[in-house]
């Protein structure tokens, strides 16, 4: 069966929450964090609004030495530092700098490295600057930068491994830890996963028309998720983390526990059969959900809530079709539903590690954050799962399992299965 792994430690940098307590509050109350970004109307982008967190980079003075933050300019790795390492001491543990943790190891998961520091290497070099480019850059365009920027701040010695897997990064980058410690190869791990969406990288999303555009003027209700008004996702920026332990390991330090990682499931589904470099394939993402639910050694009926990938794009009703075919429940009997993208935007690579975070704290504090801006649900959705389980406003509710999915770029599916920690 292998050992029990239970979440010790959250940590989060989002667009409506840079640490635990304001997200928490963010959550609970339905506050956005989407925003209205000057330089991209300037940039004549077709969507002019963002989820990119209001992080002051002089934070990071109290995270990493002085040392380490000379010459770091990469968003993305910063985001993901902040997150790990509040993570870590929301956990208990103390920055040790002198010791080596052998049996604590760390996954932390991004898409590409932050483009803005590519850019300044590229455009020195063809100047013939080269010289002027310093001895910090390869560390911040290399995706494993950030899995080295926390793994040498916390002394971490057991697996460091940086994953990419698109949208699906976050919650494969959970899964991969729970796995080394289920089956004995660790016995604490640092895993999430982070992202800065910067002009380049929305550009490239923008040209591809997928991206909301109809409420530039009205940001806050720019992500609609499961809405016939929707018109694309917004993007979205910031890092979730999460310190797991075998359940041993945590109890004989006294740590607090959140809940526990019950088991989950990552697939492709091949871009066959309807997947696509773009679009999960309905085969893939139901097998998926229905092997977490299996190796998690529940039953369908115990899940309480689903927080989806749901991004506000024509997907949505189909991944919807996917949750009823995968769990067997329709109507009434359907689980609650909802989508954080309404409050903070499609983060990519960090989206699912943030929403898990989320999805822990609805578990932990048993309510069911709101799908804001879900004014006009897609009457499709409606018919197969009724109104009752798409809250716009929050539900107290007590939740005692959650079942939490992400589908990437690749035809790339991931689903964790997260519930109240019980001592027998």
């Amino acid at each position: 069966m292998g050992n029990r792994v239970v979440i010790t430690g959250l940590g989060v940098v989002a667009p409506n929450g840079l640490n635990i307590p304001d997200f928490l509050h963010a959550i609970q109350n339905g506050v956005s964090g989407i925003r209205f970004v000057p330089e991209y109307a300037d940039l004549k982008f077709n969507c002019q609004v963002s989820g990119t967190p209001e992080f002051e980079w002089e934070q990071l003075r109290n995270y990493i030495t002085e040392t380490s933050l000379y010459g770091l300019k990469g968003k993305g790795i910063a985001y993901g530092i902040k997150a790990a390492l509040d993570a870590w001491t929301d956990a208990g543990n103390e920055i040790v700098a002198e010791d080596t943790l052998w049996e604590t190891g760390c996954v932390f998961g991004s898409s590409v490295a932050d483009t803005d520091v590519i850019k300044t290497a590229i455009t020195r070099v063809d100047a013939h600057e080269s010289k002027k480019l310093g001895s910090r850059v390869v560390e911040q365009i290399m995706n494993s930068g950030v899995t080295a920027y926390i793994s040498g701040r916390l002394g971490l010695g057991n697996k460091i491994i940086n994953n990419s897997a698109a949208c699906a990064t976050g919650t494969q980058s959970i899964l991969m830890g729970y796995e080394y410690i289920k089956f004995g190869m660790a016995k604490r791990m640092v895993v999430g996963s982070c992202e800065f969406v910067d002009r380049y990288v929305f550009g490239g999303f923008d040209s591809m028309r997928v991206l909301s555009r109809k409420f530039n003027d009205e940001p806050e209700r720019a992500s609609r998720p499961m809405s016939m008004s929707a018109g694309g996702f917004v993007p979205g920026s910031g890092a979730g983390a999460l310190i797991l332990e075998d359940l041993d390991f945590a109890l004989a330090r006294g740590a607090k526990i959140y809940g526990e990682l019950m088991g989950g499931s990552t697939n492709s589904g091949g871009q066959r059969n309807g997947g696509s470099m773009t679009a999960p394939g309905a085969e893939g993402v139901v097998k998926c959900i229905r092997e977490a639910i299996a190796n998690s050694n529940i039953h369908a009926n115990d899940i309480d809530l689903v927080s989806g990938h749901l991004t506000a794009t024509i997907a949505d009703k189909l991944e919807i079709k996917n949750w009823v075919n995968a769990l067997g429940r329709s109507g009434e009997d359907f689980p609650k539903i909802n989508s954080l993208k309404s409050m903070v935007g499609h983060s990519l690579s960090a989206a699912g590690s943030i929403e898990t975070v989320a999805a822990v704290l609805q578990l932990k504090h048993n309510f069911v954050h709101a799908n804001l801006n879900l004014e006009d649900p897609i009457p499709e959705i409606l018919d197969i799962i009724g109104e009752n389980n798409l809250p716009v406003i929050k539900v107290d509710k007590e939740i005692n399992t959650v079942a939490k999915a992400n589908f990437g770029f690749g035809d790339v599916n991931s689903c964790l299965i997260i519930s109240k920690y019980k001592s027998n």
